[in-house]
């Protein structure tokens, strides 16, 4: 069996903690049942992996969310990055393109798709073994799962099924009354999870490119129409089964959602008065936040904002965030992290930031160079190497560097090192990096 995880989105609605390269997906609010915090993304691997799945598994997703998704996963699964968004029509075929080619998976193998941030009960995932059987005894050209709805629900769309596991149509997103009565007739809810055999989608992947290999797809990509997997495969197939699911599913991407699922009331620097009432707090910033006499509100303070919003009202957050950032104010990388202390424009054109980065022991940034920007480091706490322009020194607290523009240079730490860099220059952005190999 074959895995693809679909890992897109901003997360606006999950502002302050999410934004462009921090989507929901990754914040790590949820209990994992050990004392710890995970997120979404590492919430459904672990569930992957427990309930017995063996199964390569692809992340499609754009550029920005490699370094969170490599720092969350490591190396437990493939990445597949997008040279461009296309809907998930072109994404689920650059997948399957790099599943074909790359991994020299067999033809005639299950593929299942589905997002990458569901929250579900673990028998969610055991579905995916009958999923598996109705492909490979040919049920149908696609095998969709369907949710057994737990109420009319006007924001999901229903599958339409003649009762004996084929689907003869789809409604998207009905009044209250139509999906009364569509769940009378035994109509379930879309999930948006897809099971097909690798050739079959190839197979269509052939009206659109000449060539199959991943690297054509990928320089190609734009060949591919931009239109979601639903209506240029879903609707169009001969055949559809689906296989129902009766757990718990539910869209965890709002902050009165979310904060249902959080086992705690506060996370982080966070005083609360004993008269609050359903409210939760979390607070990713180095000073405390007091909340006295609150009632039905989320609080969120991060390095990119504050939020303080009624619980309900937070679900229509996403118009009044949607230009606020300049740019992203806290980031998870491979190696770590970093949140930005100071970001400042000075009447020249020259701009600067501050930043607080901790690289996690064992871990080294990239060997690089900037063009436009000088850089200080002082190493605050922990110790590794540094290299410039090949030469390596030892780092330890306490010591300062500077490294000028065209210096190729990187760290590595030997136990979790914490330090201020500040950069200074025309360009301070993340952009301004010329990567190049090198081997500690």
């Amino acid at each position: 069996m074959n895995i693809v995880l679909l890992s897109g989105g901003s997360g606006k609605r999950l502002w302050p903690l999410s934004n462009e390269v921090r989507s929901k997906q990754f914040l790590k609010l949820l209990s994992d049942g050990s004392d710890r915090h995970e997120s979404m993304v590492q919430r459904v691997y672990r569930q992957i992996v427990k309930a017995g799945i063996r199964a390569n598994i692809v992340v499609a997703t754009s550029a920005s969310q490699v370094e969170a998704i490599k720092g969350q996963l490591q190396n437990d699964v493939d990445i597949v990055v997008e040279p461009e968004r296309r809907n998930t029509f072109p994404a689920i075929v650059l997948a399957a393109s790099y599943l074909e080619t790359r991994k020299k998976t067999d033809l005639d193998e299950t593929v299942i798709v589905l997002p990458v941030d569901p929250y579900v009960d673990i028998e969610y995932f055991e579905t995916f073994l009958k999923m598996d059987e109705e492909v490979q005894k040919n049920a149908a050209d696609i095998v969709l799962m369907g949710i057994s709805p737990s109420y009319p629900s006007e924001k999901y769309g229903y599958i339409i099924t003649d009762g004996s596991g084929n689907v003869t149509g789809f409604k998207e997103k009905p009044d209250e009354k139509t999906a009364r009565d569509l769940i009378e007739k035994g109509a379930l809810w879309n999930a948006g999870v897809f099971a097909f055999k690798l050739r079959y989608l190839m197979d269509i992947a052939d009206k659109y490119l000449e060539n199959r290999d991943f690297a054509y797809v990928t320089d190609n990509y734009a060949q591919l129409k931009k239109d979601s997997f639903d209506y240029e495969v879903v609707e169009k197939a001969e055949s559809l089964a689906v296989v129902p699911y009766s757990g718990g599913w539910k869209d965890i991407g709002t902050w009165n959602t979310l904060t249902e699922e959080m086992e705690e009331e506060s996370i982080g620097d966070v005083t609360m008065g004993e008269e609050c009432v359903n409210t939760h707090v979390i607070n990713e910033l180095s000073i405390p936040v007091v909340a006295l006499g609150t009632q039905n509100l989320v609080i969120a303070a991060s390095p990119d904002g504050i939020l303080v919003s009624d619980k309900h009202k937070s679900s229509y957050i996403k118009p009044y965030v949607e230009n606020i950032a300049e740019r992203p104010m806290y980031e998870e990388k491979r190696w770590g992290e970093y949140k930005v202390y100071d970001y400042s424009r000075y009447k020249d054109g020259t701009k600067s930031i501050t930043k607080h980065a901790i690289i996690k022991a064992g871990m080294s940034q990239d060997y690089q160079l900037h063009h436009y920007k000088d850089e200080v480091i002082t190493v605050v706490n922990g110790s590794g190497e540094l290299v410039v322009d090949g030469c390596i020194m030892k780092l330890s607290c306490g010591d300062t560097i500077s490294i000028r523009r065209g210096k190729k240079h990187a760290i590595r730490a030997f136990e979790d090192m914490q330090m201020i860099s500040v950069q200074i220059g025309e360009d301070v952005t993340e952009d301004d990096a010329e990567t190049f190999e090198w081997s500690w």
